[in-house]
């Protein structure tokens, strides 16, 4: 229940159910309910939307309104039902007239609400403008509960034993009346008049009626958002003049003013039925309705419905209060051919506020309709989508965000989990982040990790790796103009690292692609940027270069990866495959088809580490399988699988860039990339690097830092200042972007941005971090730590 207590609009008028009031009905319903273990009762909480395989989205407000100790301001529920019954009720409507945005109109029941349930009047003398019976019911809530009624306006000559009972309480009826226009900044009077029976015209002379409150009606509109996001079809019901459920998924009943019954009585009925109907469905019961308890019956004569009473003057008619539509926005857009209801809604803004049309959007179509002269159910209405209500980010992504996103695991996923590995997201992949030995902790096993990758020989899960396939006579160009380094020359064969830049000249992605045959090529990409990386290729093929033959694929999850890293890399590999994989047959950025393990297999010659490497990807269905084999081959050797930080620790050692370098404000000139820029071709971002601010001094460049004192460790994030404790606030030279220990350093290393950092090699400098408030003295050098020659990836 969307409401702080359950009871719907029974919560706002006065009713008899079994010969008792509707509230004792109600708090004895309550009672049985929630002495049934199998039920649970929430309040003050709304189904935001009704999704595929009968799932339902559900915000609950905890401490938004009640507060508690340790409990969250919002929960969301997700729920999956076999059976479900909607009872979401009908929401009342208003009728345009001049100047009926006026502060002191509102809607009947709302009126009736505020003094049945919450005993404040709403005015002082109050009007009821009504098209039907209903708004009686609000009008004599409003006389029993003290509140001054002037007069019942009814746009109706006939009515029936509603507008008697009005009349026996005293209230004044005025049939055939409408009420032409408000008068004051806030209200202080309504202007009203006959109308002819047909609605076209005012048919006598204005009179004027004192009030401080007018209560409208134009009916009641059923709430079928629910039943729409589930795909179910809706029918015009004539006589509500809107549209009920019609046929729906299975699964669905639905019940009371969401399909059109409106009176207590038929409401009642219809909620046991449907709620037998849902527990027989569901495997409970035999399906007999049981009795329904006893109302009085109500008799309704016909509405009147006329959505725009007829000016008599100049002025303006509100359709949708929230975005200021009249009646004249929707013939504008008629006139500017925007006459498809989901055009006029977007020509207009109707119903585009936070109530998404609730209370106008029915008015707004049924005034197209008129327009257009057509039926309302060839105008249609506009789709509904969720969320029904709006609902905070907060709620959906909960204190563990994680939970909320598609949860990504690598074909090796069960073998990490079975040795103790943490995990850690990256982009939506779960990686592991070391595997630490008995009473070993979490720092100690990412340095021996690191080590063994160094001294001998690591293995490491690479299948996040993003990875796509492009094809085409075309594939060699459109390569040459994503990446600003040339690939016209690249063989058959051989791989390349390229630097991707945007439009503004700013680093993208990085990332290595190889040419497997004449027209085909294998692009990796970083995790994190996999299908942005995609998405942007294909932008451009489809947008900016529609000439060239050139087809992609994204085979990320085609694929499982696996890198060997270390002096014996080789020797492992040797021992499970008869490709040649020496330096000779196999050198460094090769790449050949072999079996591995006896699996189909493509085995790159690549380093992330900076060690002798090779990246063995097979089927991803054989992963597993080439993982354990690669295991049990390298046990002669030494080998230690190594997770997501110690490949960290490699590639800060190596000074090797990913995306908390690449944050978008980098310029290749910024990361020491100038030489590879191509100055004889085109390529996307080529002419953004011409900027002269991109060649001012002044600019963060990419530096090595070595923390001046090896047990001080250097914070990541940390602002880079000249000097001092980091008490004085000073101005920031750069930042930190990526630090560890170095347990093959010994030492506490980073890589940062630094202002003019390359010619600030031997400097002093302090990483100030006023989050942890320290400050640490690092030492500015080359980003590259460890054989910044090479040798060792060229072994």
């Amino acid at each position: 229940d969307e409401q702080a207590e359950s009871g719907g609009h029974l919560l706002g008028r006065t009713a008899q159910i079994d010969g008792r009031p509707a509230l004792d009905w109600i708090a004895s319903a309550l009672t049985t309910l929630s002495s049934i273990p199998e039920v649970t009762i929430l309040r003050r909480a709304t189904v935001e939307g009704a999704y595929d395989h009968m799932l339902f989205g559900i915000a609950e407000r905890l401490t938004d309104a009640v507060p508690g100790d340790g409990q969250p301001r919002q929960r969301f529920w997700q729920l999956r039902a076999r059976q479900v019954v909607l009872a979401t009720g009908a929401i009342e409507r208003p009728i345009a007239f001049l100047d009926n945005d006026r502060p002191g109109i509102m809607l009947a029941s709302a009126a009736a609400a505020y003094a049945v349930r919450f005993g404040v009047k709403p005015g002082n003398r109050i009007v009821v403008f009504t098209n039907n019976d209903w708004a009686y019911r609000s009008a004599i809530d409003l006389k029993q509960a003290g509140c001054a009624v002037e007069a019942v306006i009814d746009l109706r000559s006939e009515t029936g034993p509603a507008a008697r009972a009005a009349e026996e309480a005293g209230i004044r009826v005025r049939r055939g009346t409408a009420v032409v226009r408000a008068l004051g900044r806030t209200l202080s009077a309504v202007e009203v008049a006959p109308m002819a029976y047909d609605g076209s015209r005012l048919a006598g002379p204005v009179e004027r009626i004192e009030c401080d409150c007018l209560a409208v009606s134009g009916g009641f509109t059923p709430t079928v958002h629910l039943f729409s996001h589930a795909k179910g079809k809706l029918l015009y019901d004539p006589e509500i003049a809107s549209f009920i459920p019609g046929a729906g998924p299975g699964g669905f009943h639905v019940a009371g003013g969401c399909r059109g019954s409106f009176s207590l009585s038929r409401a009642l009925t219809d909620g046991f039925a449907a709620g037998a109907l849902a527990a027989m469905a569901a495997g409970f019961g035999s399906g007999a309705v049981p009795p329904p308890p006893t109302v009085a019956m109500e008799e309704h004569a016909p509405a009147k419905f006329v959505w725009r009473v007829p000016a008599n003057r100049r002025g303006k008619r509100w359709v949708d209060l929230q975005n200021d539509v009249t009646d004249e926005d929707i013939a504008l857009a008629v006139r500017e051919n925007y006459a498809i209801v989901e055009h006029t809604k977007r020509y207009t803004t109707l119903g585009m506020g936070t109530d998404q049309g609730k209370t106008s959007n029915m008015v707004g179509f049924h005034i197209l309709s008129e327009i257009l002269a057509r039926p309302p159910e060839q105008v249609g209405v506009t789709t509904f989508r969720p969320p029904y209500t709006p609902t905070t980010f907060g709620a959906l992504v909960g204190r563990q965000a994680i939970l909320n996103h598609p949860i990504r695991r690598t074909p090796m996923h069960q073998w990490h989990e079975a040795q103790g590995a943490p995990f850690l997201p990256n982009g939506l992949w779960l990686r592991a982040q070391c595997y630490p030995g008995r009473g070993e902790s979490v720092h100690d096993a990412i340095s021996r990790e690191a080590r063994a990758v160094r001294e001998g020989v690591g293995i490491v899960d690479v299948s996040t790796l993003g990875k796509i396939d492009i094809q085409g006579r075309d594939a060699m160009e459109f390569l040459n103009r994503v990446y600003m380094n040339g690939f016209s020359t690249l063989a058959v064969g051989k791989g390349r690292y390229g630097l991707m830049l945007r439009e503004d000249g700013f680093v993208f992605d990085d990332g290595v692609t190889t040419r497997l045959s004449e027209n085909r090529f294998h692009m990796t990409t970083t995790t994190a940027n996999a299908a942005r990386v995609y998405e942007w290729l294909e932008k451009h093929l489809q947008t900016q270069w529609r000439d060239l033959d050139v087809y992609l694929t994204a085979v990320t999850d085609d694929w499982a990866g696996v890198a060997i890293a270390g002096p014996k890399a080789r020797a492992v590999l040797a021992s499970v495959t008869k490709a040649d994989v020496s330096d000779a047959g196999l050198p460094f950025m090769g790449v050949t088809g072999a079996e591995v393990a006896g699996i189909p297999a493509r085995i790159f010659r690549i380093s992330f580490s900076g060690e002798l490497s090779y990246e063995v990807n097979v089927p991803a269905d054989h992963g597993l399988a080439l993982w354990e084999a690669l295991i049990e081959a390298g046990k002669p050797h030494g080998l230690v699988p190594y997770g997501l930080e110690a490949l960290s620790v490699l590639r800060i050692e190596k000074g090797h860039i990913v995306g908390a370098e690449f944050d978008g404000r980098a310029t290749p000139m910024d990361l020491g990339f100038e030489r590879m820029i191509g100055r004889k071709k085109d390529f996307i971002g080529k002419w953004a690097l011409g900027r002269p601010a991109f060649h001012e001094s002044g600019r963060l460049q990419l530096v090595g830092l070595a923390a001046i004192d090896p047990k001080e460790s250097i914070p990541a994030g940390a602002q880079l200042v000249p000097s001092g404790d980091g008490r004085t606030p000073q101005r920031s030279h750069g930042h930190v972007t990526s630090a560890c220990y170095s347990p093959n350093l010994g030492a506490e290393i980073a890589l940062g941005l630094l202002a003019d950092g390359r010619a600030r090699h031997g400097q002093e400098i302090v990483a100030v971090s006023p989050l942890k408030q320290r400050a640490v003295r690092v030492r500015v050098m080359q980003p590259c730590f460890i054989d910044p020659e090479g040798r060792r990836l060229h072994a």
